[in-house]
């Protein structure tokens, strides 16, 4: 089932119920710590609520066996998503959340420049200004960006989702190297929309202003699913932790552990913000380059040791399918 995202659907600010997940989510949406960040916008000049493509109850049914959903958003909102996201409203955004000092096993990154790594900014289903990680991966359409899917939409509460969103690779300390991308459709799991389980995302974006797609731009990640948990992981995120406050990319290491219901962990302290962040196996610190086996989800607690990520299965490569032939 797809729903579409008419122009500036901020009007849509139904109270839900928070996610029902393991930990603590780190997009810093609304209540949760969901590593995102909030400053209260503008209200723009007209709302309306997502329209179900299916509506009949013959299709309603047929649409609940397929394992993704699928939101798209107007030409009209991609150019106002871009016209929002002014260097001045990123700068005001990144001071709008301080979660404390930047831990220890979170380590700027020094390396070579990742220019498939940057911050996807947006507005939540509260109203506020905020943002997350993710990184641009290979993709049959050259536009796909992995992130996670609390980034996309609350869990278990269809209709509070995100907008105005724009993805900036490569983004550090003020400067967007390669320009913005406005997100025109976002693909999660059902299972998400509907019990906030396997939280994870594949967005598709505009072509730049250039006409560029994104991977001719940036290049992508190669993206690996059903692999066996772990070896050692670089987790990368935009954590609001001070004094980075999201201006400057983290990465934690750590060999990947099971958790015992489900995800994967490693021993990492970044906060808000890195919500998305990609976990790179393999990872050559020289080329930036390595494989994408999940993205940061949750966090252990809110004093944070060990960062949380779902092990990507069968769910997964259909998400990503679906957004890669899209």
């Amino acid at each position: 089932m797809s729903e579409t995202r008419t122009s500036a659907i901020r009007g849509m600010r139904r109270v839900a119920g928070g996610p029902r997940g393991r930990a603590v989510r780190i997009a810093l949406a609304g209540t949760a710590l969901a590593l995102s960040f909030a400053i209260p916008a503008p209200a723009p000049a007209t709302a309306a609520a997502a329209t179900p493509a299916m509506g009949a109850a013959g299709q309603a049914h047929a649409a609940e066996a397929d394992p993704t959903s699928v939101m798209t958003y107007t030409a009209k909102d991609r150019q106002e998503a871009l016209a929002y996201w002014t260097p001045a409203r990123i700068k005001a955004v990144g001071k709008s959340v301080d979660l404390g000092p930047t831990g220890p096993k979170a380590k700027p990154w020094q390396g070579t420049a990742l220019k498939t790594v940057g911050r996807l900014f947006f507005i939540n289903a509260n109203g506020a200004d905020t943002w997350c990680t993710a990184t641009a991966v290979k993709s049959a359409n050259r536009s796909a960006v992995m992130t996670a899917a609390h980034c996309v939409r609350r869990g278990s509460s269809p209709d509070n989702t995100h907008i105005l969103m724009v993805f900036v690779p490569g983004y550090s300390k003020g400067t967007m190297p390669y320009g913005a991308f406005a997100v025109r459709s976002a693909v999660t799991p059902r299972t998400w929309e509907t019990d906030s389980t396997d939280d994870l995302s594949t967005l598709v974006v505009d072509a730049d202003k250039h006409g560029r797609k994104l991977t001719d731009v940036v290049g992508g990640q190669e993206i690996a699913f059903n692999r066996p948990v772990g070896g050692t992981i670089s987790s990368f995120g935009y954590s609001a932790t001070r004094p980075q406050l999201g201006e400057q990319l983290l990465r934690c290491v750590g060999t990947a552990k099971k958790k015992q219901h489900g995800p994967q962990a490693i021993p990492c302290d970044m906060s808000g913000g890195s919500s998305g962040g990609p976990w790179l196996a393999d990872f050559n610190t020289t080329t930036g380059k390595g494989v994408l086996i999940s993205v940061n989800s949750s966090l252990d607690s809110l004093t944070p040791t060990e960062m949380q990520a779902e092990v990507m299965g069968p769910t997964a490569q259909k998400v990503y399918d679906r957004a890669q032939h899209s």
